[in-house]
């Protein structure tokens, strides 16, 4: 008679491991949006290093990155995106800064937060212990949303000076994460620095063409 085999996760350790791992990263995720929201009119450089979708973004990819099983960061990565919004609309309805128009702007962020923090998670944990070439793809994903973003502040908005620290972080990015995958013999690393700047100009006309769409109909 076979026994079968008991998945790991499904035994009380599992359980708990999984529980710990979610609530760990909605927590942080709660103290980013949090941040996010308590240093508006600080410095402007701190205001935009948090208040940014890179920075959200690489929090909740390094946050993959540690987490040990794949289901596990793509989880994490959703709860942390969610939770970040959470936390950043929380603080501003009790600062009352949710003005009426709040509602339908929350929800859209936490619907992209929902839709691209399994992916961020999954990147984070596929770098660092996936395998294959798909780690260079996956790699490629974090400093793509670094220069989309910083395309969207100069030719959007034209912040060029803004724009100019995006890019280069987003490109110092893609050459350390590179230089990451090559040192450990990663077949075709050199994936990740060419489609990190394709990546990132389909980033930059997805938001503003689908994100900025949506949030001017709210």
């Amino acid at each position: 008679m076979s026994t079968g085999t008991v998945s790991r996760r499904d035994t009380p350790t599992g359980v708990l491991t999984a529980t710990a791992t979610i609530t760990a990263t909605a927590a942080f995720g709660l103290l980013l949006g949090w941040a996010t929201y308590g240093l508006h009119g600080t410095t402007p450089l701190l205001e935009r290093a948090t208040n940014s979708v890179s920075t959200w973004i690489i929090w909740t990819a390094a946050a993959g990155a540690l987490i040990r099983t794949r289901p596990l960061a793509v989880w994490g990565g959703a709860s942390m995106m969610l939770a970040t919004c959470c936390g950043y609309y929380t603080a501003s309805t009790l600062g009352d800064t949710f003005g009426a128009g709040g509602l339908g702007t929350a929800a859209v962020w936490s619907v992209a937060g929902l839709a691209g923090g399994p992916l961020l998670g999954w990147a984070g944990w596929t770098v660092r212990r996936g395998r294959g070439h798909v780690r260079a793809v996956a790699a490629a994903a974090v400093p793509m949303v670094v220069l989309g973003e910083g395309l969207w502040l100069g030719l959007a908005l034209g912040y060029w000076g803004e724009a100019a620290v995006f890019l280069a972080v987003g490109a110092l990015f893609t050459a350390l994460l590179t230089g990451y995958l090559a040192r450990a013999g990663v077949h075709r690393y050199w994936l990740c620095a060419a489609l990190a700047p394709v990546g990132a100009l389909a980033f930059y006309l997805a938001e503003k063409t689908i994100l900025d769409g949506l949030l001017g109909s709210v």
